[in-house]
């Protein structure tokens, strides 16, 4: 594919090639990454999760599939890569596999045709460089050194093996008696195999991570990328059955297993145990130095497959090649089980076009899990095909059957690893489109099955392979006090069953002790206890997600309901420093790396919720006095009082308010701000930074979210409801945004001859008459209160004449609002008003009258002429009287302006 670039990422264990993958793919827009283990699948997944977050995160595997809506990024097993995707990036891991003589068509076949629309990665061993170099055109080599040393240490008994490792098997009964050796001499061990659940297997890892046992038994499965804390490996055989034979493991297969010892700078060892043979001496030292013969063929079949007929896509299934580098793979399961249903007379009668036949395929396709013979593998493949040609979907009442019978967590561990395979089947079937009606539910259930046999499993292997006391107690004879000490996952510390304190966050709170000596004791069993529990713990919070880790309004900084910090103010506002609460016999590492941790987190958060701010204040294009108003409004939190600034608004020319306005900066009449900082996050967290910056003692509290007004306080701290996002006026203070919206609604209102509130200004600030008079006092008006008599509502129809002049009976100006209403002596009904003038001048205006008032008319100066009704002439006269200078906050000054006397 021209425009693509591809890149060959050739090392041994241990360099860090699929974390630069991960990073590659997480600089394009889309991605796709295969892997060869969906336990390893699943453990990229999750790890870009935790970046990116699961609403652009997809994983593919046989038997499982998330797929939200708008997933970028595509983890997959090989065999479930999406194909024709288009995707930015791609990358294969452990492409040496083009070797596998199972599945190494597979990667040959990617090896071959999966491209990147402008990257390409193929990530393995440094013995697949001739071979990619022969058959893909303008590759790109990059080779990887490992970061650690791996030495041979010879022959070990698994009595004195070391801690922290691993004990290779290839067989289920070798792993299982080396796990039972190991609880009876060492504790226990946690037990991993390719044939576990990824929940099982994470369970038993997690069990090895943690510290409650030194020791992991596993086959090689651990040698496909997953990253655990191992020092040694051991091999206890150097033989293995292929599933067709037993035959030797190759020195490039031994290094793949053997490299998982020493993590990152870390450097590891191995060797052997048990009845396994040392390593001849020049083999070790070709896994010390990573040195192996290249690869001379990779394992092929024809993927341009012909769906004619059944015998035509045998054919083009056994289609050989004349490529030097390739050679055609041995007869696969898959295609084995083909040819036997191809024998089944009912499935050859269907299988008679090209649909029929690809569907027959996809069948055939269905891994045997269950590793039972072949015949009967056959037979569960016939039931199925011929459900889906002749209904179009598997029976579901034969398949909930078939589920149902393995729904059980009781009897030993081979009874439940069985069920567990058995589970895969019907997991695997559930995860193609279309086999299924309600195909949702049915991959739920199956997945609920697989977590409670997973759980099951977990439980009965730990039963068995693991005492914790008896791993506890040894890890203490060397140690000076042989307590037993324990932390529960409430954080609960015991040491030999008695109660000694709480673990909160990184801090231990030690329980009343009787004398000094015992305090003594317990704190010193306690802290040691503790140690390795702390720097796991650092570990976890470390690679905890964002959303696990909160701030309160008090600035102190949260990890669930655990205090593991503070904020403390910095040199720049939106820069604070972080105070971490780590006891001291925790460590300097551990410290240190809660402290990075939540730095990290809230220069995310202050990043994220004030990015617009941010972008304003670093515009290098702005200048001159659009510069400075950027950093005025920095300096405010996005937040400024009109009058505060009301000079350096009026030197704004129009260019430079146009370039405020396109960072959301919004000139109102009340208050300069930028209208996404008001949303609760932001708000919320503009309150803890003013109150940093001005080093409160006690952080005021934002208002609840949602409403349009709130109570004020006289003993708020200054400048408290602007962070807010709130003006106070009167009893109450009004949204900044909504006072906006109302300074709106006042815009063409006679501020000078009064005016009256109607029904939209009372309904934008959910107040009551009373209360809104009170408001507009607050906001510099005059509310003056009256009675009159209450209008009926046919009033209201005025005459058309009238109404065509615009002079309506009811003016929509004088619009009446609900208020209590009184009945005076002669049963007429009156109502409570509010006339409301501007109250910065000295002398206010008559409010004219109610019913007779005329909308958008100039009043007239001087003298006046009497009105209909018999009204007397009334005088308007300006009186020599000292200017008295506007409010500038008065949201009609210019208007005002126009009333003074030359």
């Amino acid at each position: 594919m021209t425009g693509s670039r591809i890149t060959a990422v050739l090392g041994p264990t241990n360099t860090g090639k699929t974390h630069y993958a991960i990073e590659r793919m997480l600089s394009y827009r889309t991605g796709v990454i295969g892997l060869p283990l969906r336990l390893l699948a699943r453990e990229v997944y999750d790890r870009i999760v935790a970046v990116r977050g699961p609403g652009v995160v997809a994983l593919i595997t046989g038997e499982e599939r998330i797929v939200p809506p708008r997933a970028a990024y595509w983890v997959c097993t090989v065999e479930a890569m999406p194909e024709g995707m288009g995707c930015d990036f791609l990358a294969i891991d452990e492409i040496q596999l083009c070797n596998d003589p199972e599945r190494g068509h597979v990667f040959t076949d990617r090896l071959l045709n999966a491209r990147g629309l402008h990257e390409t990665l193929f990530l393995g061993a440094e013995t697949m460089r001739d071979a990619i170099s022969a058959i893909v055109p303008d590759v790109y080599f990059m080779r990887r050194e490992r970061m650690s040393q791996l030495t041979y240490t010879g022959s070990k008994k698994i009595s004195r093996m070391p801690a922290r490792s691993a004990i290779v098997g290839f067989s289920v009964e070798n792993v299982y008696a080396i796990a039972e050796l190991l609880r009876r001499t060492k504790g226990g061990a946690a037990v991993v195999m390719g044939a576990l659940s990824p929940r099982t297997r994470n369970a038993q890892v997690e069990m090895y991570q943690n510290g409650d046992v030194d020791y992991l038994v596993a086959t090689d499965a651990i040698g496909m990328g997953l990253n655990l804390d191992i020092s040694h490996v051991a091999f206890s055989s150097l033989t293995k059955f292929d599933g067709r034979r037993m035959r030797h493991l190759q020195p490039e297969e031994l290094a793949q297993v053997a490299g998982r010892a020493g993590r990152h700078v870390e450097n590891g060892t191995f060797g052997v145990t048990g009845e396994a043979p040392p390593l001849d001496e020049g083999v070790a030292q070709a896994i010390c130095d990573h040195r192996f013969q290249p690869v001379k063929k990779l394992q092929w079949r024809n993927s341009r497959l012909q769906f004619g007929s059944v015998k035509r896509l045998i054919a083009t299934l056994e289609e050989r090649t004349d490529d030097f580098w390739l050679t055609r793979v041995r007869e696969s399961d898959d295609l084995a089980a083909l040819k036997a249903l191809a024998m089944d007379s009912e499935v050859a009668a269907r299988a008679t076009d090209g649909p029929s036949v690809k569907l027959l395929w996809d069948v055939c396709r269905i891994p045997d899990f269950r590793g039972i013979s072949k015949g009967e593998h056959a037979s569960l493949l016939t039931h199925i095909y011929n459900d889906l040609h002749q209904l179009g979907h598997v029976s579901a009442n034969w398949f909930g059957l078939q589920v149902r019978r393995i729904d059980r967590t009781d009897g030993d561990i081979d009874t439940l690893s069985k069920r567990l395979a058995y589970i895969r089947t019907w997991t695997y079937v559930a995860q193609r489109n279309g086999w299924l009606i309600d195909d949702s539910h049915w991959r739920d259930e199956t997945r609920a099955v697989e977590d409670r046999l997973s759980d099951a499993l977990h439980g009965a292997l730990t039963q068995r392979f693991v005492d914790r006391r008896t791993s506890i107690l040894l890890r203490r004879l060397k140690q000076k006090e042989s307590l037993l000490a324990d932390v529960n996952d409430k954080g609960e510390v015991t040491v030999e069953g008695e109660f000694v304190g709480r673990l909160a966050g990184f801090r231990f709170r030690m329980d009343k002790a009787g004398s000094p000596d015992e305090a003594k004791t317990l704190r010193q069993a306690s802290v040691q206890a503790l140690a390795p529990q702390f720097n796991l713990l650092a570990d976890r919070f470390y690679n905890a997600p964002d959303p696990e880790i909160d701030f309160t309004e008090q600035g102190g900084l949260m990890w669930g309901d655990q205090a593991v910090g503070k904020l403390v103010k910095g040199d720049d506002p939106f820069k604070p420093g972080v105070e971490a609460f780590v006891d001291e016999e925790a460590g300097a590492d551990v410290a240190a790396k809660v402290q990075r941790r939540l730095q990290h987190f809230i220069d995310r958060k202050i990043a994220a919720g004030f990015e617009p701010l941010i972008a304003l204040k670093n515009d290098d294009t702005l200048t001159g006095s659009a510069k400075g108003f950027a950093f005025r409004m920095a300096e405010g939190f996005g937040i400024i009082p009109r009058g505060e600034v009301a000079d350096d608004v009026k030197a704004l020319d129009q260019d430079a308010r146009g370039a405020l306005r396109k960072h959301g900066v919004r000139f109102g009449q009340f208050t300069i701000f930028m209208p996404l900082l008001l949303k609760p996050a932001p708000t919320r967290l503009r309150l803890v930074l003013w109150s940093l910056n001005k080093e409160l003692g006690e952080f005021p509290e934002s208002p609840p979210p949602g409403l349009v007004t709130v109570l004020s306080s006289k003993d708020a701290v200054p400048g408290y409801y602007a962070m807010a996002g709130y003006r106070a006026a009167g009893e109450r203070a009004i949204r900044i945004d909504m006072l906006e919206r109302l300074a709106d609604m006042l815009r063409d209102k006679d501020s000078r001859g009064g005016f009256e509130a109607n029904p939209d200004m009372l309904s934008i600030t959910g107040m009551t008459l009373e209360q809104f008079a009170d408001l507009m006092s607050g906001l510099g008006y005059k509310a003056e209160k009256g009675e009159r008599e209450k209008l009926k509502a046919v009033a209201a129809v005025a005459d058309p004449v009238a109404e065509t002049s615009g002079e309506a009976i009811a003016s929509t100006d004088n619009a009446r609002v609900e208020t209590p209403d009184a009945t005076t002596e002669s049963g007429t009904e009156t109502e409570v008003f509010y006339t409301f003038t501007w109250g910065s001048r000295a002398q206010r205006a008559p409010r004219p009258q109610s019913d007779n008032r005329s909308r958008g008319k100039a009043k007239p100066k001087g003298k006046v002429k009497p009105q209909a009704g018999g009204n007397k002439p009334q005088t308007y006269q300006a009186k020599p009287k000292r200017e008295k200078q506007i409010d500038p906050d008065n949201p009609f000054a210019a208007a005002l302006a126009g009333f003074k006397k030359d």
